[in-house]
C-alpha cells in the first residue's frame, strides 16, 4: 500500500472540539489540508471565525460549549445531518485550571493557593466540568451518531502527560481531569469495539498554545517546561499533526484503547 493511501482522509467527516486555536486548530488544519471535511467546534466564536478562514471551503464551524450536554447533542445532530455522518471526532476542548502547589520559576517553594486545602472549589468544578464531563458529553454524542449510522468510526481524545506523570506546578484539578479522560478512553474502547468504533487518546506535553491564558508564551514558563523534555525544548502545535493524521486514517485501523504520548520524552524523566 502506498503512503498516501495509508494515511488518506479524503472526504471523511471529522469534528474537532476546541478546534479554533492551539492543538485543536493544528489538528483541524492538517486534516483539512489532506482532504477531510472538517467541522471545528468551539466556545470562542471570534476565534472560530478566524480559524475557519484557514481551513478552506470544505470546512465548517459550530459554536459549542461542551459542558452543555443538550447543546452537544444538538450540534452533533446538525453536523451528522449536514455532513451525511461523522467519521472521526477529536475530543479536544479543554482548559488549564490554576497553578499547582509548587512554584516552578525562580526560588522553589510552596504556592499556598495551589494546595488542596486552599485551592477554590470553583477552579476544581470548572476544570472537571470542561475537561472530563465535556469529554464525556462529546464521546456520548459521537458514539450515538456513529452507532446510528452503523459504520466504522474513530473517537480520539486529547489527554495529557499529566495523565501519566505528576507535575507539582500543574493544578491537581487538571491532573485529575486528564487522568479521568485517559481511563475513560480505555473503557470506551472496550464498549464500542463491537460497533467498529476505535477509541484512542493523544497525550501531549510542553506545547506552546493559548491554554492557561497563554502562559506557555511566556519565556520563563517556557524554559521550565523545556527542562522537562529530553529534547530540551517545548513543542510547536504542528508537531501534533502526524499523530492526528495517523489516528484518523486507515494507518491505525487495528489500534484502540491506546494513549500515544507526544511529549518529547517528558514522561520518562518527570518534572525537574
Amino acid at each position: 500500500m502506498k503512503v498516501h493511501e495509508l494515511f488518506d482522509v479524503t472526504g471523511r467527516s471529522i469534528v474537532v472540539t476546541g478546534g479554533a486555536s492551539g492543538i485543536g486548530l493544528g489538528i483541524a488544519r492538517v486534516l483539512a489540508e489532506n482532504g477531510a471535511r472538517v467541522t471545528i467546534a468551539d466556545v470562542n466564536s471570534c476565534a472560530l471565525e478566524k480559524a475557519l478562514l484557514l481551513l478552506g471551503v470544505n470546512a465548517a464551524a459550530e459554536y459549542l460549549d461542551v459542558v452543555d450536554r443538550a447543546a452537544v447533542e444538538r450540534v452533533f445532530d446538525t453536523i451528522d445531518r449536514n455532513r451525511n455522518g461523522i467519521d472521526v471526532v477529536f475530543v479536544n476542548a479543554g482548559i488549564a485550571g490554576g497553578p499547582g502547589f509548587a512554584i516552578p520559576i525562580g526560588e522553589r517553594g510552596i504556592n499556598p493557593e495551589g494546595t488542596i486545602d486552599r485551592s477554590p472549589d470553583t477552579e476544581w468544578n470548572e476544570v472537571i466540568a470542561v475537561n472530563l464531563t465535556g469529554a464525556r458529553n462529546t464521546c456520548a454524542a459521537a458514539a450515538r451518531v456513529m452507532k446510528a449510522r452503523g459504520r466504522r468510526g474513530r473517537i480520539i481524545a486529547t489527554s495529557s502527560a499529566a495523565a501519566i506523570v505528576n507535575a507539582p506546578f500543574v493544578s491537581t484539578a487538571y491532573h485529575a481531569s486528564k487522568a479521568g479522560v485517559a481511563h475513560m478512553v480505555r473503557q470506551l474502547a472496550i464498549e464500542l469495539a463491537p460497533h467498529n468504533i476505535l477509541v484512542n487518546a493523544i497525550a501531549p506535553a510542553n506545547f506552546v498554545t493559548n491554554i492557561g491564558d497563554g502562559a506557555m508564551q511566556d519565556a520563563a514558563v517556557k524554559s521550565v517546561f523545556a527542562r522537562n523534555s529530553l529534547l530540551g525544548r517545548v513543542a510547536k502545535t504542528e508537531e501534533i499533526c502526524g499523530v492526528a493524521l495517523f489516528l484518523a486514517s486507515d494507518a491505525s485501523s487495528y489500534i484502540t484503547g491506546t494513549q500515544i504520548r507526544v511529549d518529547g520524552g517528558a514522561c520518562l524523566i518527570g518534572p525537574s
